[in-house]
């Protein structure tokens, strides 16, 4: 590793001042090391090269030092035969098991579900470039590719913004008020919707021009549900009108 770097891209790295932290060479340090020292790290400025177990735990390690293993997520790169490239896309992997069976008891659960989010979209969005290299000039087989791409930067977008929103992400970074894994994932839906439709209609998305704060819109359903079933009955219609004061009432002029 460390002679691939000093022939190809330590001149590089040394004209940007990328080395000036470890004195102009490539620091190497085993995995037990490293791990003890990647949290002192909070200049910036550094990036980790690693074999594939070593790398699997200090990216762990990195994701639970800013507070949630969601934030993980790796893609494999490699080359077919016939040159075209191949890519695995993964999410975090036993970082969560002890949510997953709280989820398998029927526990309320709330953990960001970015990393396999990103995964999920990265495979779509590499489909979608095997689809238009495979084409061969067909024009439908194009359109299709290129409305998966689109629906891949909408979806991602719609996660993005739910999660930088106020109070908007899972209690892994928001803490105790934050959303449950459902609710956010309820909350980007709506995002996404919106930008869905929006873009059937040909109108600015709502939910953009607007500035609606989707999470406490979702938490205001959620306290009228009375059933749980993500709508809401007559009875939870009313509730909702009473907490808004937009009730009507009797015998008013």
């Amino acid at each position: 590793m460390k002679t691939v770097f000093d022939q190809h891209y330590k001149k590089d790295f040394v004209s940007e001042g990328l080395l000036k932290p470890c004195h102009g060479e490539l620091t190497h340090f085993l995995s037990d090391v490293a791990s003890m020292r990647i949290i002192t790290l909070s200049d910036g400025g550094w990036g980790m090269c690693a074999h594939n177990y070593d790398g699997d735990l200090l990216t762990d390690e990195i994701a639970q030092v800013h507070r949630s293993p969601g934030f993980l997520t790796s893609v494999l790169n490699g080359v077919n035969d016939d040159g075209s490239l191949i890519k695995e896309f993964e999410a975090s992997h036993g970082t969560v098991t002890d949510m997953w069976h709280a989820h398998l008891r029927g526990e309320e659960t709330s953990l960001n579900p970015l990393s396999m989010m990103e995964a999920l979209i990265g495979a779509m969005k590499h489909s979608a470039a095997l689809m238009r290299d495979s084409a061969g000039g067909d024009a439908q087989v194009e359109k299709e590719a290129d409305k998966l791409t689109d629906f891949c930067g909408k979806l991602q977008g719609s996660i993005h913004v739910q999660m930088t929103s106020a109070n908007g992400g899972t209690r892994d970074l928001c803490g105790a008020s934050g959303l449950t894994t459902k609710q956010f994932v309820a909350a980007v839906k709506a995002r996404l919707d919106a930008q869905l439709a929006a873009q059937e209609d040909g109108t600015k998305t709502p939910m953009d021009s607007l500035e609606i704060d989707i999470a406490k819109v979702r938490q205001m359903l959620d306290a009228v549900d009375t059933d749980k079933s993500g709508r809401i009955n007559f009875d939870g219609f009313v509730a909702g009108l009473q907490r808004l004061a937009a009730a009507p009432r009797k015998n008013m002029a």
